[in-house]
């Protein structure tokens, strides 16, 4: 098992996209697909792995025969915790295991291909400004969101109170840029805000051409492609609650 990778990264920067795609299929797993990752992974079978695949895609699947194998492999029999424990503590501790597979991956190709200092400090910083498979599945990288939000001034927080309100007038919890034309009335505060504004899903910084959703739960904003939301599909949705806060619920 090579965990889906289908080239070796040789560059600071090709290494940080496949951990960037590694790490949205796992956060997919844990998060908008959580229903399937939970019934694929059946106390009854043999030791499984949650693999993340550099096309942003996840599976569980039996480890690597090989020994040793290409990549470092996840952690071993996390279908064997599932029925053990709540269902949000067994997700936060395979999030955890996830984070240190991706770590254990990335590094893996820096030893491999000769990083040396500085590569191997560029390529920590660039991982470490996203937030973890941890932070995101509990809730934390949320909690990061609006502690940033709230040391904004006030004018950037009334700001992101109007773009609540005129998404509204578009279709409810949604927001998509404002034409150029219209700077006068969005205001160079207002889109510096935004520019802040972190994804509660893959952790990336809001950009111009997306369309963005906003829960009503946690009031934490996500790609509507992170969470499956399309702006025609959020002019009918009344309440919106992201994926974590449905999924807010114990398993016996």
């Amino acid at each position: 098992m090579d965990g889906g990778a289908p080239y070796n990264p040789r560059t600071v920067e090709e290494v940080f996209r496949d951990f960037k795609g590694r790490r949205a299929g796992m956060v997919k797993a844990l998060t908008t697909d959580v229903e399937d990752f939970y019934q694929q992974c059946d106390p009854e079978k043999e030791n499984l792995c949650l693999y993340g695949l550099p096309s942003e895609q996840w599976e569980v699947n039996l480890p690597a025969e090989e020994v040793p194998p290409e990549l470092p492999e996840p952690a071993l029999g996390i279908n064997f915790a599932r029925d053990g424990m709540q269902e949000k503590d067994w997700l936060a501790l395979v999030a955890v295991h996830s984070d240190a597979w991706l770590l254990s991956v990335a590094f893996y190709f820096g030893a491999r291909f000769g990083f040396d200092k500085a590569d191997r400090r560029r390529l920590f910083t660039m991982i470490n400004e996203l937030p973890t498979i941890f932070e995101v599945v509990t809730g934390t990288a949320k909690k990061q969101v609006k502690e940033k939000s709230s040391v904004s001034n006030l004018g950037s927080n009334k700001s992101k109170s109007n773009s609540k309100g005129r998404s509204e007038s578009q279709g409810k919890h949604s927001k998509t840029p404002q034409p150029r034309d219209d700077a006068d009335v969005v205001g160079e505060d207002e889109e510096e805000e935004h520019g802040e504004t972190l994804c509660g899903a893959c952790g990336e910084n809001y950009a111009s051409d997306e369309f963005w959703i906003c829960c009503d739960i946690c009031e934490t904003w996500f790609h509507g492609k992170c969470v499956k939301i399309t702006p025609a599909r959020a002019e009918h949705i009344k309440q919106y609650k992201c994926p974590s806060c449905s999924n807010k619920r114990a398993r016996p």
